[in-house]
């Protein structure tokens, strides 16, 4: 075979390589689906407990949790929880939830725990909130953790 013939059935098959089908189009991503928000207010439908906790030490991570429980004391459904950061002060919290969460008849306790260094080092005696509406507590005492 000559020079010539090799460099022309390769260059057709370069050019038959290019021309090959074209690449698939990408699909157009599909509508996001929004939530229409009822037209009343938010906090229609979001209440809140507020107030201070006391002895927290800096650095310290605060877990706060709004629970069902059973007649033993036992949760039985998380309401509502926040995470603070402890900053050796006394540190304000505000733990929304919605009042449609609370069932009729159910016993709900507003608990808490510090922990430092992953290490459980307080906790807050279980505190019974009677009703659906926002309250402030005032101010929450934390106690060493047994």
């Amino acid at each position: 075979m000559s020079l010539r013939l090799i460099a022309l059935s390769s260059l057709l098959v370069l050019l038959s390589a290019c021309a090959s089908t074209e690449e698939p189009q990408p699909k157009p991503a599909e509508p996001v689906k929004s939530i229409k928000l009822p037209e009343s207010s938010p906090t229609a439908f979001f209440h809140e407990l507020q107030g201070k906790l006391l002895g927290v030490p800096a650095k310290a991570e605060v877990e706060l949790a709004l629970l069902q429980v059973d007649e033993r004391g036992r949760p039985q459904k998380l309401i509502a929880s926040v995470i603070l950061n402890g900053t050796g002060t006394p540190l304000p919290f505000r733990l929304g939830f919605n009042p449609k969460s609370f069932a009729q008849g159910q016993r709900v306790e507003l608990r808490g725990r510090a922990s430092q260094s992953g290490q459980l080092i307080l906790h807050l005696p279980a505190r019974t909130i009677q009703s659906a509406d926002s309250q402030s507590l005032g101010e929450l005492q934390f106690v060493p953790a047994p």
